[in-house]
């Protein structure tokens, strides 16, 4: 069946939760606690687990964990390490202050902190896996 065909599926996401595979678990749960100024809700091996709001949560799984889910059915994610392969887009009160935490605990700056086309100041930077992080404020 064509997908035109078929009767649209509504679904209801109740919460939302963003994995990023990472090389070193240990070393970016303490990456983000600084970056988001809170402890984890959850930090077990094999899964680290921050609320970024009441219905979103950022987890940090290590490579080897989900490999072992993936097998040989896409690429090994550490070869894509220091490859931009996502965008945490994080709108934050003091952008200066949340810009300057993440060089002070080793992120990498990208783009410094500059107006945009879309009406958002922001800022660029990546973390230890070359995740990119951008800190957003509203010129509205």
């Amino acid at each position: 069946r064509r997908s035109s065909d078929l009767e649209p599926m509504k679904t209801i996401i109740g919460q939302l939760e963003i994995i990023l595979y990472v090389s070193d678990q240990s070393r970016s749960r303490r990456f983000y606690a600084a970056i988001l100024g809170q402890d984890p809700v959850l930090d077990v091996p094999g899964m680290t687990e921050f609320m970024l709001t009441d219905s979103c949560k950022l987890g940090l799984m290590p490579e080897t964990g989900i490999v072992k889910i993936l097998k040989d059915k896409t690429p090994h994610p550490g070869s894509g390490n220091g490859i931009p392969r996502c965008e945490l887009y994080l709108h934050t009160a003091d952008i200066e202050k949340s810009f300057a935490l993440a060089k002070q605990v080793g992120a990498l700056v990208i783009s410094e902190i500059e107006p945009r086309d879309w009406g958002d100041i922001v800022g660029y930077v990546s973390d230890p896996d070359g995740h990119v992080i951008a800190f957003a404020k509203s010129l509205g």
